[in-house]
């Protein structure tokens, strides 16, 4: 009895120490990719911080995401998007990342950020008229600035219609998908005032920065 209860305690005792040495390798695995990943982010914090390319309450573009810096630190990066949503990016991923900055163009010292919307109308439609309605649409924009003017560009000639983009300065950059839904209105009502027809086969609007 004694005999087998010597021969079994070590027999026993061997298989619970493989037991446990192997979670320990597979803990120290875990851990050190943890670790590699945590001292990614941490040195791409650090570098961010060094670079500066925004501050809390900038509103920013990371990948597909549009929204204001609410915390930075050295492990991750949130935006909140004009939609109240929150979204975390790791630092290593902003690193590798195309940041766009929009507060950097409403700062004192410069015009401000340019705001634009296009539009095609037919050739049948004199250019001046176009160009009148789409710079006055505007001016009648709240917190698009008087100066410097907006101003239209014919950005393409196309077979039916021509392009005409329209570009107005803007400091107020927590405002823009408001501004840019009065723009929107401001620009139908002034051609249904002309009496032009939006609904013409080739007429189209393209937008970008609507976050």
């Amino acid at each position: 009895m004694g005999f087998y209860g010597c021969g079994y305690i070590p027999l026993f005792a061997g298989f619970q120490f493989k037991g446990l040495s192997g979670s320990f390798g597979f803990v120290g695995i875990i851990f050190s990719l943890g670790s590699t990943s945590a001292i990614g982010n941490l040195v791409a914090g650090l570098v961010i911080t060094y670079m500066r390319p925004f501050k809390i309450g900038d509103r920013v573009q990371i990948k597909e995401i549009t929204g204001f810096v609410v915390e930075k630190n050295l492990m991750v990066v949130r935006l909140k998007t004009h939609k109240n949503e929150y979204v975390t990016f790791p630092n290593i991923l902003i690193l590798g990342s195309n940041i766009i900055n929009y507060n950097t163009s409403s700062d004192e010292d410069e015009e401000g950020l340019i705001i634009y919307a296009e539009v095609t109308f037919g050739y049948s439609t004199p250019w001046e008229t176009v160009h009148d309605i789409l710079i006055t649409a505007a001016l009648a924009t709240d917190h698009i600035q008087k100066r410097p003017k907006p101003f239209v560009l014919q950005t393409n000639l196309d077979d039916f219609y021509a392009r005409y983009q329209i570009n107005c300065y803007t400091k107020e950059v927590s405002k823009i998908p408001a501004i840019y839904a009065m723009l929107y209105e401001n620009i139908q009502n002034g051609f249904r005032e002309k009496g032009l027809d939006m609904t013409a086969a080739h007429y189209r609007v393209i937008t970008t920065n609507k976050g």
